[in-house]
Parts: C-alpha cells; sequence; structure tokens
C-alpha cells in the first residue's frame, strides 16, 4: 500500500480528528495527525502528504499561519476546515493559498467529494510539468513554479503564479472573476470574488512596466480581466 496517498489532519479536536480519520482511511488514503500547527509545519516537512486538512483554530501556530508557511515551500493542496462560515475568513484562507474551505458542522460524504475532487484536480499539474508560457521578458513554468521577468526570478506563492500561468496561457480573452475562482481554485466558491482582485494586484505591482513588453494584465470594466498582448 505504499502507493496509497497521504492526508495529514490538523486538528485539536480529537473526536473531530479521530472521525475525519477513519472516514479518510476508510477510502483507503493513508493519514496522519497534529493537534498542534507548530507540530503540524515540521510533521509536514518530514512527510510530505499529498493533501492538508487544516483547521483555523489551533495552538501553537493558527491555521492561517500554517497555511502561509506551507505555502512558501509547498504547492500541496490544502483544505482549511472551520466553524466559522464568514465571507471574510473563507476570502482570507484563499488568499492565503487554500484551495478549498469548509465549514463545522460538515457533512461526511461532502468533506470526502471535496478530498476527492482537491486531490484530483491537483493531478494535472504533475502531468503538465513540462508546460510553460514565454512573453517578451516574461517566463511562466509550471514544472519548477518559477516566474522569471526581465531576467530575476520573483518570489511568487502558487495560486499567484497559477493564475498568471492561466492569464497568459489564454491570450486576449477576457474572463470573469467567477470563472477564474472555478479554473484556478478549482472549486465552486459562492461568495465574495475579491479574493482574485487581490491576487490581480499583487501580480501587477510584481510585473511593473510589462507595458513596454507589450502585454499587461488588464481590467475589462465590468466583467473582469484579461492578459493582453499587443
Amino acid at each position: 500500500m505504499a502507493d496509497r496517498q497521504t492526508i495529514m489532519i490538523v486538528d485539536d479536536d480529537p473526536n473531530i480528528a479521530r472521525l475525519i480519520r477513519l472516514l479518510l482511511e476508510k477510502e483507503g488514503y493513508a493519514v496522519t495527525v497534529c493537534g498542534r500547527g507548530d507540530e503540524a509545519l515540521a510533521a509536514f516537512t518530514r512527510e510530505q502528504p499529498d493533501l492538508l486538512l487544516l483547521d483555523i483554530m489551533l495552538p501553537g501556530l493558527d491555521g492561517r499561519q500554517v497555511c502561509r508557511a506551507v505555502r512558501q515551500q509547498s504547492a500541496t493542496p490544502i483544505i482549511m476546515l472551520s466553524a466559522k462560515d464568514e465571507t471574510f475568513d473563507k476570502v482570507l484562507g484563499l488568499e492565503l493559498g487554500a484551495d478549498d474551505y469548509i465549514t463545522k458542522p460538515f457533512d461526511n460524504k461532502e468533506l470526502i467529494a471535496r478530498v476527492k475532487a482537491v486531490l484530483r484536480r491537483s493531478a494535472p499539474a504533475e502531468t503538465a510539468a513540462a508546460n510553460s508560457v514565454t512573453l517578451p521578458g516574461l517566463t511562466v513554468s509550471l514544472s519548477t513554479y518559477e516566474v522569471q521577468y526581465q531576467g530575476k526570478v520573483l518570489e511568487m506563492p502558487p495560486k499567484e503564479l497559477e493564475l498568471l500561468y492561466y492569464l497568459a496561457s489564454h491570450k486576449n480573452r477576457v474572463f470573469t472573476r467567477e470563472q477564474l475562482l472555478e479554473q484556478v481554485w478549482r472549486f465552486d466558491f459562492y461568495g465574495d470574488s475579491r479574493t482574485v482582485d487581490q491576487h490581480i494586484k499583487r501580480l501587477r505591482e510584481k510585473l511593473a512596466g510589462s507595458e513596454a513588453l507589450g502585454w499587461q494584465i488588464k481590467t475589462v470594466w465590468g466583467v473582469g480581466y484579461k492578459f493582453e498582448v499587443a
């Protein structure tokens, strides 16, 4: 069973962690459990799981801090768990790099379905390892998750890179915020789509001066965004 996908549960409620573990093991996944955020970071680096189920309220480090730290080193899928159902919390989780967000109490079947969906949708990134987009002064690579701009490597979180890659791969095509959430974040997000605006804002700051190279990320007022190439 060495080829089983491994899921790490990070939750300080032993009853919830035990329930999720039983559900996942029944589906054939290998499961590890951590009850503290600081311990989870060390365990993540050591074990390299295929997916992280991450509670927000944790001792040591909270879930947002763990998510941010993981995203600095890995594109491993993250599903955040929280008793909070506020749009702000969902948006913040997404902006930190989470791939999905589930509120407690959750339906067991929905949890399993979301786990399978996130794992399934993360797989193409591996098969598309050779994919890259090259434009004047810019190279975006999914093989190394690296962006080079005007001869320099840019520090860029995975979702920013994936958003840039998706837009640059569909030159001059206009996308709504909802379409970008579905295609880049890869799940149906019902609520505030400002997370796309924030990612676009950061991309523009990092790609300042791109207009002189003949391309730019442009706002199409009342619709969304496009990667415009002259």
